[in-house]
């Protein structure tokens, strides 16, 4: 079932067979496709509809918004992120981002900077390495073009679909670049967020470092 999702048989919304139809597929019981789906839907791969079906999952869903930005107001009100990307090249890739996204040093990566704004306030600054030969033909514009988020761009675009992502979090102060970025002093504590996210067959795709202001904004993480 998985190789169909990365192969593109199923796409992001469309419904997948019955379970009587895959297990008649795959010479199992209904019981192991159920199984199965259960696996896939737990780890955000399917989604479970009542009375309607079973559907690929798609960052496209207003409800997955919120999986991967998990920046909250002080005051607890729903405040709706503005991307604004203000550069994107192909380069190099550095020992370091190499590392991250399975790559040799000297391998092309597309380079994406960004700011979130808040409330029209600069909240995160992005710098985003992807990797190249999966997103031939991003530009600046296209980035720029729509409300969509990266992810569902990603998605539609360029038919990467972001599976999961692993983050580490530190404290750091802002440099020169991100404390003119975010408009906050030299070193004023910021939170950095470095997130590596996988498509199918836990590949790696892109690494993002988002320096993060928390002045009116927390970083919510729901365990459970």
């Amino acid at each position: 079932m998985i190789r169909s999702l990365e192969e593109g048989e199923w796409g992001p919304g469309d419904a997948i067979p019955s379970e009587g139809e895959l297990a008649a597929r795959f010479n199992v019981s209904q019981g192991t496709v159920r199984k199965a789906i259960d696996e896939m839907a737990a780890e955000n791969m399917l989604v479970r509809r009542q009375g309607k079906g079973t559907f690929v999952a798609t960052h496209s869903d207003p409800r997955s918004f919120y999986r991967f930005l998990r920046l909250v107001p002080d005051d607890g009100k729903a405040a709706q992120a503005v991307s604004a990307p203000f550069f994107c090249e192909t380069i190099d890739a550095t020992p370091e981002v190499a590392a991250v996204l399975g790559l040799q040093a000297g391998d092309k990566v597309v380079h994406v900077k960004r700011l979130l704004r808040f409330s029209g306030e600069p909240v995160v600054f992005d710098q985003i390495y992807l990797v190249a030969d999966l997103f031939n033909g991003l530009t600046l514009e296209g980035l720029r073009g729509g409300d969509r988020s990266l992810y569902s761009l990603f998605e539609s675009d360029f038919g990467v679909r972001m599976i999961h992502a692993e983050e580490r979090l530190r404290a750091v102060g802002a440099d020169a670049q991100s404390a003119s970025m975010i408009g906050v002093p030299l070193g004023e504590p910021l939170l950095l967020v470095e997130r590596t996210a996988y498509t199918y067959g836990n590949k790696p795709v892109e690494w993002r470092r988002g320096l993060y202001c928390t002045r009116q904004h927390y970083y919510r993480n729901d365990l459970g």
